[in-house]
Order: C-alpha cells, then structure tokens, then sequence
C-alpha cells in the first residue's frame, strides 16, 4: 500500500506539500483550522478538514495516527505548532515531519520529538543566494554544516570535454556522484565520459570547495 499523508496548516507551504503529494498519486489529508483555506484545497487533496491541531480529541477523531506520515506545516504561530507537534508525538504517530520558522523553533520541536525538522525559508534562500552566484545551479542540497550536493547545469567551459580532462576532484576536492541526460542518470561516470551541453552534474563537497568550483565554471 502507498504510504498515507496528513498535512496540518494549508498556509503556501502546507498546502503546496499536500497538492504535490496527492498529484503524485498518495492518499493526502489536509487539516486547517480555518474553513476558507480548507475549502481552497477540497478538491486538490484525498480528504479536506477543518479542526484545531491543538485539540487532542479532534485529532484522535481523524485517526491522525494511523497516517504513515504527519507534516505540521503551521505558520506564524509557533506556540501551536510546537503544542500540535507535542499532542501528535505523545499519540504515537510514527513519523512527524515539522516546519520551523527559525533555528530556536527547530531545537524546541527536536526536544520534543520531531523526526525531521525542515527550514523552508533558510533553505529556498540558500537556493537563491546559490543561483545569483552562477545561473548553472539547478538545486542545492545542504547535508550539514560543512557538506552539501549541488545540481549544475553544464556551462560552455564544460562541454565537450571528459571528467578527466576537467580534474574537478584533484582541482577543486569535489567528486561527481552522477550525470544527468537525455532523461536518464549515469552513476559513478567513469573519468573519460564525455560531458554534454544539456547534461547536468551531481556535485558533492566541502560547501567552500563547490563554492570555488560553482563560480569558476560559471557562464555569467
């Protein structure tokens, strides 16, 4: 069986998190205590409530802990989405996946369980901040304070030309971990695969080391 979704706040985040989520085929049910955001997204998701995800009560009548996955994506108020997170943790449900506003938020919901925190705002800015560097940054992808993957769109200086003849890992202490083409992904290329003009590589690094490596391979 697919693995069954709640999202609870149907604010831009939640409610793109549970239209995406049923759009690829999941069963999705999308919590908000407000009727008017709840009606916007009726027909977008498998089920649409209204209720307080601080109500105990109105939670364990949805069932709320037998959905393989709960994402608390409520907004503004902190308060409540660190009380909501403490009830659905204190319920059992298996995996709590929570938005934080800021890294002081994100501590008190990994005190009180959450299995993933994730910083939205931080992280599409980081994106951003990557993409202004070098237009060829597809995605990035930070695995720690210290490491992170980069998608890089193959610009003119790259194309045509071998991972050996580029010597990214001896140059720049990066190591492509795939490339992407014509709709299929190479993994581990060998160092005398040929780069293409529309292909897209698979970066992982120090973030320093890809930094260096992002600006010099820029088409800007």
């Amino acid at each position: 069986m697919k693995k069954q979704f709640a999202v609870i706040g149907m604010g831009r985040f939640g409610s793109s998190v549970a239209k995406t989520l049923y759009n690829l085929g999941f069963e999705v049910l999308a919590i908000d205590s407000n009727e008017t955001r709840t009606q916007e997204v009726v027909n977008m998701v498998t089920h649409a409530v209204q209720a307080d995800s601080t109500d105990e009560d109105a939670l364990r009548a949805l069932g709320i802990r037998n959905f393989d996955v709960v994402v608390v994506a409520i907004g503004e108020d902190i308060q409540s989405s660190i009380l909501t997170s403490l009830i659905l943790k204190d319920m059992g449900v298996s995996m709590l996946i929570v938005k934080a506003q800021n890294e002081l938020h994100g501590k008190v919901l990994a005190k009180i369980g959450a299995d993933k925190v994730i910083y939205p705002e931080r992280d599409m800015g980081q994106r951003v901040a990557h993409n202004l560097i070098s237009p060829n940054i597809l995605d990035h992808i930070e695995l720690s304070e210290d490491y992170s993957i980069v998608e890089i769109g193959v610009s003119h200086q790259m194309a045509g030309k071998t991972l050996r003849q580029l010597d990214i890992r001896a140059k720049y202490g990066c190591n492509v971990m795939a490339i992407k083409g014509d709709g299929k992904m190479n993994i581990a290329p060998h160092a005398d695969d040929v780069i293409r003009p529309n292909d897209v590589l698979v970066v992982i690094g120090k973030n320093e080391a890809l930094h260096n490596f992002e600006v010099s391979f820029s088409d800007r």
